[in-house]
């Protein structure tokens, strides 16, 4: 029987709701619900009602169209209530060469670490282990020695934030199975394997947040969810234009450049703005400024974090960016002026099935999330820490395609 995966991707600006089949080559998209978000503010749910009716409508009309009830998904996590920490965990070695068990200790060591109260743990990343003493290494497992440690990044939400979104996605009669961290779900599909070894950051900017995770030696070391994203640029062409939001942003995906240099001073848009009876004429180079000043902002902001992790000098292969700002004209030279890395965009690609509006920035954690669904065997679906509503119909029993996924999750 093929088995069937979901994803929720709760965003800022839209709900995608996907259902994939796992065949040998890919995943072949069956349904599609793409909706307008409502009740939610920067990632953070803030209208529980307007929510989990938009999620309802998502997750409707991904039933439709795949013919396939969804009971349990794994849904996107994002928010400036996004942390993380980083922890060791030390166990010594029960006998004579390294097995699984050894190291589920070791993580388990690791994630005792003083988390408060109010925090609640989705991922434990494993960046490294020691093996009496030797560092470096990747996979500990069939190695001898008698002292096994682990270095690993532990990421936290917020209690409450995480709970209203469970709830929200609830109402709509499924059960999240696990929360994944929006830049992480990216990456798994925007990624090569040569920029996680070598060095990348991932750079995911949605709606309301700008989602970081920064890979080095093919681990995921740092991450960060900044409280600014695409809004924010509609929201100051709205005020510098007298304009609707609606209308602005329109006029963002229409006539927007990031950089004023390259926008010819004699080009003009007209629209009609507030308190005018006809329809005005507007510069696009004054309309570029105002975005150029924005998206400069969102990167310096940017760059204040990856200097903050102190792992700027270790990413050769600069930034990777995703997202749905990130398809706006001229960000990615913006982007490699105000970083001084290479930058390049990037979206799902070697799609299968109803593909055709997902061939977009806008559409990688979507699509991320199905990734991570078909490298989670079936024991790892487990009801998510809180949930009280029954297990899911949609469970993969499938061997790991990628094994150290399955220690992301706590």
């Amino acid at each position: 029987m093929d088995e069937i995966v979901v994803g929720i991707d709760v965003g800022t600006t839209k709900i995608c709701t996907l259902v994939g089949r796992l065949e040998e080559e890919a995943i072949r998209i069956l349904g599609v619900g793409i909706e307008p978000s409502e009740g939610i503010k920067k990632g953070v749910i803030v209208d529980l009602a307007a929510a989990s009716d938009s999620i309802n409508r998502s997750v409707r009309k991904a039933e439709q169209t795949s013919g396939v009830e969804i009971t349990g998904a794994l849904v996107s996590l994002a928010g400036a209530h996004v942390s993380s920490i980083n922890s060791r965990g030390v166990v010594a070695v029960a006998g004579d060469a390294i097995d699984d068990i050894d190291v589920e200790r070791a993580m388990d060591a690791a994630r005792a670490v003083a988390i408060p109260h109010n925090r609640e743990i989705i991922h434990i990343v494993p960046r490294g282990y020691m093996v009496d003493g030797q560092d470096g290494i990747s996979t500990p497992i069939g190695m001898h020695g008698y002292r096994l440690e682990v270095e690993t990044h532990i990421i936290t939400a917020a209690q409450a934030t995480a709970e209203n979104l469970r709830e929200c996605v609830g109402a709509a009669g499924v059960e999240v199975l696990h929360f994944i961290l929006n830049p992480l779900a990216s990456g798994e599909v925007v990624l090569t394997d040569t920029e996680r070894n070598m060095g990348v950051v991932v750079c995911d900017i949605g709606g309301g947040t700008t989602d970081l995770a920064i890979y080095v030696d093919g681990h995921v070391w740092h991450t960060m969810v900044l409280a600014v994203g695409g809004n924010h640029i509609t929201n100051d062409i709205a005020t510098g234009l007298r304009l609707p939001l609606g209308q602005a942003e329109e006029i963002k995906k229409k006539h927007g450049f990031a950089l004023r240099s390259g926008v010819g001073a004699e080009e003009y848009f007209t629209v009609k703005a507030f308190g005018e009876e006809q329809p005005v004429e507007f510069n696009r180079q004054d309309l570029a400024y105002v975005i150029e000043s924005r998206v400069e902002e969102i990167f310096q902001l940017t760059l204040q974090e990856i200097k903050r992790s102190g792992y700027d000098g270790l990413l050769p292969a600069g930034m990777v960016l995703t997202g749905g700002t990130s398809a706006l004209p001229g960000i990615r030279n913006l982007a490699s002026q105000v970083l001084g890395l290479p930058v390049r965009t990037a979206q799902p690609e070697n799609l299968v099935g109803l593909v055709d509006q997902l061939k977009d920035p806008a559409y990688s954690t979507s699509v991320g999330l199905l990734h991570w669904a078909a490298a989670l065997t079936e024991e790892d679906f487990r009801p998510a820490r809180g949930s009280s509503r029954r297990a899911g119909k949609e469970r993969v029993n499938l061997d790991p395609v990628k094994n150290w996924l399955k220690r992301l999750l706590p």
